[in-house]
C-alpha cells in the first residue's frame, strides 16, 4: 500500500475574516443567479466544455506550455494536421480534467486510486506516484521556485 503524509498548509492568514463571512450572501445569491441562467443554456456542456478549456489553457500556461485558443479548437476536432505539441497536452488537461470529474461525481470522494488515474489521462502514461524527490515547479525567468509538491512517498 502506498501512502502520502502531508503536513498541515503553513497558512498564515485566518480564512474566515468578518470580510469575508461577509462576503458568503452575496456569492452565494451570484451562485444561484449563475445557476439560473445556466438552466436556460439548451446544451449546458458548451459553458462547461469552455469553462475547462480555459483552466487547461491557463493551468498549462504555468508550466511553460503556451497555446491558443485556435490551436485548442482545431486540436479539438482531433484532426492530426491541426495539432500542435502544446495544444495536445492542454487537450490531455482537458481529458483528465473531465474523467475526473466524472469519477468523482460517480464515488463521491477523492481517492490516490482517482488521483493515479487522472494522471494516467494527462501525462498518458501510468508512471504513478513519483517516488523520487526532489521535483519543484519555478519560474522561467526568476528561477524562483513558485511550487514545490509533496516529497515524502512511503511504503507501508
Amino acid at each position: 500500500m502506498t501512502s502520502w503524509e502531508l503536513s498541515e498548509l503553513p497558512l498564515t492568514i485566518d480564512l474566515e475574516t468578518k470580510k469575508v463571512l461577509k462576503s458568503l450572501p452575496s456569492a452565494h445569491a451570484a451562485l444561484a443567479e449563475l445557476k439560473g441562467v445556466v438552466s436556460t443554456i439548451p446544451n449546458q456542456h458548451i459553458l462547461i466544455n469552455t469553462l475547462g478549456l480555459q483552466e487547461a489553457k491557463d493551468s498549462s500556461a504555468i508550466e511553460n506550455i503556451i497555446t491558443t485558443h485556435d490551436d485548442l479548437y482545431k486540436s479539438g476536432l482531433n484532426l492530426d494536421s491541426f495539432k500542435s505539441l502544446n495544444a495536445k497536452e492542454v487537450q490531455n488537461y482537458i481529458s483528465a480534467l473531465k474523467k475526473g470529474f466524472g469519477l468523482i461525481d460517480r464515488s463521491g470522494l477523492l481517492t490516490n486510486k482517482i488521483i493515479i488515474q487522472i494522471q494516467e489521462v494527462l501525462e498518458d502514461n501510468k508512471a504513478g506516484f513519483r517516488k523520487l524527490p526532489g521535483t519543484a515547479l519555478k519560474n522561467s525567468v526568476t528561477g524562483d521556485t513558485i511550487y514545490t509538491p509533496p516529497q515524502d512517498y512511503k511504503d507501508g
